[in-house]
Parts: C-alpha cells; sequence; structure tokens
C-alpha cells in the first residue's frame, strides 16, 4: 500500500493503463498543454504525445462524439469534460449513441468510452457548475455510472472502467481530489458494480456514495463514542446497483439512513429508499430517512453554500432520530 492522494490515484492511473494498452488514449478541453484543470493529466502529453493526449476545443458535444467513434473502431477513449455541468452540452451523444449502440446494433457494435467528470459543490462556482447530476445518467440502461469515494477506489474503479466494453461514467467529486489514502501498489481493478461496507455495525446503516460516503463514515466513527453502532455502506457504483449489499446490511441494522450530495427528489436516494422498501420491508424498525442538498440552485455566497449542502451535523441529527424512533 502507499498513501497516495485521491487526484494523485486518478494520475497515476491514467499513466499505468496509456502504458499498458497502446489503444487507450485520453481527449479534452485543456488537458495536454495546460495539464487539465485539476492537474489530473498532469505531465501525460510530454510523456505520450499528442497522438494518444488530446488537447479538444470548448465543444463537448463534438469531442464525446469523435470519441464515440472512436470506441466503435477498437479504440478506448477516456474523455475528460471539465464538469458534470458541461456533459449536459453532449448528453445526446452519451444518452442516444454511447448508451445504446451495442443494443441498437444487437451486439455488433461495443462502445469501450469513459467520460471522467468532476461535480458537486462546496467550492463557490455557483449555482450552474457545482450541480449533482448522477441520477440522469444511472437513470440510462446500456451505461455504467461509477462514483468512487476512496483514493483506492479511484485508482481501481478506473482500472475496471477502462478494460470495460461498455460506455462508463466516472463520477469525481471535486471535495475529494485533495484526500489521502491507502492506495494498492500495483495492478487493481475493482469489480464494478460492488458496493462496500466501510464499517461494519449493528444499530443502523449508512449509505452513501462519493463524497457523502466519506461523510456518513466520518459520522459513524464518532458515533461509536456514544455507543452507536453504525454500518457504512459505500456504493461505488449507481450503475449497476449493488441491491444484495444494501439490503443484506438493513436487514441486519433495522434502520437506514441514505446520505447525497443530489436533491432529495427523485434523486438517488429515493431509488435506494424504494430498494430497501422492496428488499428489507419486514426487517425495518424505522421509516428509513434520507440527507440531501437543499432543492434550490446552490448559492455563491458560501455560508448558503454550506447550509444547502448535507453535512456531518444534519446526518448526526438524522440517525439519532431514527434510532429514538422519530
Amino acid at each position: 500500500m502507499t498513501v497516495l492522494s485521491y487526484r494523485q490515484a486518478l494520475h497515476d492511473t491514467l499513466r499505468a493503463e496509456l502504458q499498458r494498452d497502446e489503444n487507450v488514449f485520453l481527449i479534452g478541453e485543456e488537458i495536454g498543454v495546460f495539464e487539465g484543470s485539476y492537474k489530473i493529466t498532469a505531465g501525460l502529453l510530454a510523456e505520450f504525445g499528442p497522438h494518444r493526449v488530446w488537447d479538444a476545443p470548448i465543444a463537448e458535444e463534438g469531442f464525446t462524439g469523435v470519441a464515440i467513434g472512436a470506441a466503435m473502431m477498437g479504440l478506448r477513449p477516456v474523455v475528460e469534460i471539465m464538469t458534470i455541468n458541461f456533459s449536459l452540452l453532449a448528453i445526446d451523444q452519451i444518452v442516444n449513441n454511447a448508451a445504446k449502440l451495442r443494443s441498437v446494433s444487437g451486439g455488433q457494435v461495443s462502445v469501450p468510452l469513459v467520460i471522467r467528470t468532476p461535480g458537486g459543490g462546496g467550492q463557490q462556482l455557483s449555482a450552474t457548475h457545482s450541480q449533482n447530476l448522477e441520477a440522469w445518467y444511472a437513470h440510462v440502461p446500456g451505461l455504467k455510472v461509477l462514483a468512487p469515494a476512496t483514493c483506492a477506489d479511484a485508482k481501481g474503479l478506473l482500472t475496471a472502467a477502462i478494460r470495460d466494453d461498455d460506455p462508463v461514467l466516472m463520477l469525481e467529486n471535486l471535495a475529494l481530489y485533495n484526500t489521502k489514502g491507502e492506495v494498492p501498489d500495483g495492478e487493481h481493478v475493482a469489480e464494478i458494480g460492488r458496493a462496500a461496507v466501510l464499517k461494519p455495525g449493528r444499530d443502523i446503516t449508512i449509505i452513501g456514495y462519493s463524497r457523502a460516503a466519506i461523510v456518513a463514515l466520518d459520522v459513524a466513527r464518532k458515533l461509536e463514542g456514544d455507543g452507536i453502532s453504525a454500518e457504512v455502506v459505500d456504493l461505488r457504483s449507481l450503475r449497476p446497483l449493488d441491491r444484495d449489499t444494501i439490503c443484506a446490511s438493513v436487514r441486519k441494522t433495522s434502520r437506514a439512513v441514505i446520505v447525497e450530495d443530489d436533491w432529495l427528489s427523485y434523486g438517488t436516494g429515493a431509488e435506494l429508499a424504494a430498494t430497501i422498501q422492496e428488499g428489507a420491508f419486514d426487517y425495518l424498525d424505522a421509516p428509513v430517512r434520507r440527507v440531501a442538498a437543499a432543492e434550490v440552485p446552490l448559492p455563491y455566497a458560501k455560508p448558503l453554500e454550506i447550509a444547502a449542502l448535507p453535512d456531518a451535523g444534519a446526518v448526526t441529527r438524522v440517525v439519532r432520530e431514527t434510532l429514538r424512533g422519530h
């Protein structure tokens, strides 16, 4: 194991996959000469050259379409869209082409494409640059949607995504880039579609993904001091969704709190609550609770932004209420 930042784990994985497979190439805005808005592609243009690291114009629909065509012809493009907000400019390519080509071609065409894109609030980037739109993409059959929370999963899931023969959306929360953690040395390929129990517990299950999983883990560790044993489930993958692990945990603890940076209505948490109702209803001793972002365009002003996002205090309060039966 080596301690790396989330950012460095992504960088090292891209470099390793470029070295391993000559069909892998990177494409996106400012990822070459400028080395990426978040410096994840730092040094890769110099090492691999412009045929493997493509600086694209400000045309998300265009360069995403180029990547889909390249994938259809046997290459393995890794697209960087500067934020998930800008993916809306390419949503037709992602939803109507990348996600559907294998099905509508009767399996004759595969699209081994990865789209890396960060999202999330907390960086004072205001309403149109701080969104969590993952539920939109997780809704679409034909796409795989990953949301690594830990540095180890940043490596393992990105490696798995690049080697997968179907299109994968890789979500990276901006707040995680500077976090650090242990990363396995050598080759590490995570299993797509498998949730992880970050902390076992017996009293209540806290479910999260991406940044919310880290918040949930922090809350669970602090609750131990008060004699509350909380189990933390990190989804890791939104599509496919590991319903078995979710329901097994809730059947053990009999209570569940879901944490997400998404908005409450029609979000990932709603799908998880339905999953628990269908798979663990008879085991529940309290209603499933959800902690999510305020249903407003995220404010720019820092105090308002903080107030709009779910935090450890909100999660702790809802966990205690659920345990009391309120």
